[in-house]
Formats: C-alpha cells, structure tokens, sequence
C-alpha cells in the first residue's frame, strides 16, 4: 500500500457524521429485522462518502451490509436499487430495500475483503483488471442510467472537447475510487452503483486509470497497465484525449468547490494525464506531418 501521505483513497473521508444502528427510529429497526431476524451486533463502517448510515449487522439470517440516507435525498440509493440486478454477479447482490420513517435504506450481501490497493506493484491489480474484463458481460435496465455525455456535457464543452466521443450503451459504473471495489477471495467486486451511465466500452477501465495515477503510477505506466484490458482496444487517440481532458476539466471544478485533500489530488493525476495525452498527440502529429 502507498504512504498514507501519498495515497488519494487513504484522504478519503464521509461526507457525512455517520448514523448508529441503535440512533435509526426504532420504526427503521423494525423494518430491517422484519427482513433480517433479530440483528445481535452492528459494526459501524467509517469508509465510503455518501451514506449517513453504514454497518456490517449479524443477524439470524446472517451477515448483511446495510446503508442509508433520509429518504429525502435517496435519488442515488434508489438508482442502485434498480441497476442492482443487471450488475450482479460484479455488485454483490440487494436483498432488501426499504423507505419508512424517513429512512430509505437497502441490505446487500455481505463481502469478505477489502478495498483495493492501486498503488505501483499492488498485488491487487491483477483481479481489478479481471474485473474489467468482465463489465462488459453486464446488461443494462431500459431505464434507470444517463448517457454518459450529459453530465460530462458541461466538463467537455469548458475543456473544448465533445462528451459524445465518449458516448456508447454499455453499463458502467464510473466512480472506481479504491474503497468501491473489494478485494475477495472469489476476485474483486464493484459496490456502490448510485451513478450507473451509458457509455464506450472502455470507460471504466479509463477511470480507473485516473485513480492509478492518483495513486502513484505515471499516466505512461496507468495506459500501459490499461492497455492488458480487451475494451481497452476500442478506444482511439482522440476519444482518451477526450476522456483525459474532460477529467481535468472536472476535477478542476470539483476541488475548487471543495478542496480536501484527495480530490486535490484526483485534479492534479487528471491534469497530469491531460497533459501527457495533450504532449502525446502533439508528438504523433509532428511525426505524421
């Protein structure tokens, strides 16, 4: 694992106080152990940005991984909720959703594991790039997910670039910062589904991409590591060129907005890769001309 000083995912921290199990409405309670059976012992879990509540419960029916919000901003929860069917067996699987007394709160299958290390020589990135691989394996709800280019339209059009080069129908997850994809006996896994879009093949793997550079690998080294993953194949010069520029752009507004630490560090790995791509296609145009 890289230093803590150098490492974006290891600054990561909730957005949010988290909630206890025994300070959710007793109304909540009720609900979850109508599904689960008695819940013995909740372990808070500190990780992981969004949710107010988040616990591992040991309950008669077993181990479950629960979280949620007030109902009131569930938008994203509710996403999940829906795409959930089509990104199994990669997302571990919802057993239950519930919304009542103000709480809208979903209970997964439990993983063993732990997030992935994407720092230089991590053992871990073998079966991150396994499951790369197998995104494209996933079917996507008629409904439910955005197109890519609509929420990078803006990015796209400050960076001077067009988000429909990135445009595709394939199911992506797109947030593959280290805490969302765990590292288990049976390979690596990908939670927290609550921003699922259409787009090119090979988004993903690209994404993930920005978050090796953000954990120490050069932008050379994070393409060349990329480059092992077959949808890697389907994307041109000019459509990285793109996805790398929009980042900068995105990240760059993102972090003035709120400049902690890790996502400081996520502008400067995706404007570092902006620029390698900007110098790259600069060489290769000297050379064709």
């Amino acid at each position: 694992m890289s230093a803590a000083g150098s490492s974006a995912a290891q600054a990561m921290t909730p957005a949010t106080p988290r909630t206890g199990w025994h300070d959710l409405p007793p109304a909540v309670r009720a609900a979850i152990e109508a599904h689960t059976g008695t819940v013995h012992h909740a372990e808070t879990i500190t990780t992981g940005l969004n949710a107010t509540f988040t616990a591992r419960l040991l309950t008669d029916t077993g181990p479950v991984f629960a979280k949620g919000v007030p109902s009131a901003r569930a938008a994203a929860q509710r996403r999940e909720a829906l795409i959930n069917p089509h990104a199994h067996p990669i997302a571990p699987r919802l057993h239950w959703h519930i919304d009542t007394a103000g709480w809208h709160v979903l209970g997964f299958e439990h993983l063993d594991g732990h997030p992935a290390d994407l720092s230089p020589h991590s053992p871990d990135l073998p079966a991150v790039a396994r499951m790369l691989a197998q995104l494209t394996d996933l079917t996507p709800p008629p409904t439910g997910c955005r197109r890519i280019e609509d929420p990078w339209a803006d990015a796209g059009e400050q960076a001077g670039t067009d988000a429909t080069l990135l445009a595709g129908n394939h199911l992506s997850h797109t947030d593959l910062n280290p805490h969302n994809i765990l590292i288990t006996n049976h390979g690596a896994r990908l939670v927290d589904w609550s921003w699922p879009t259409l787009n090119a093949p090979w988004i993903d793997t690209a994404c993930t991409a920005l978050w090796l550079i953000a954990e120490g690998h050069t932008p050379t080294d994070a393409e060349n590591w990329a480059a092992a993953i077959p949808t890697w194949t389907t994307a041109t010069p000019p459509t990285l060129d793109a996805f790398a520029a929009i980042n900068a752009a995105l990240w760059t507004q993102i972090a003035a907005t709120d400049p902690r630490p890790w996502k400081l560090r996520l502008r400067t790995a995706a404007t570092s890769w902006a620029q390698h791509r900007t110098g790259r296609s600069a060489k290769v145009g000297t050379e064709t001309t």
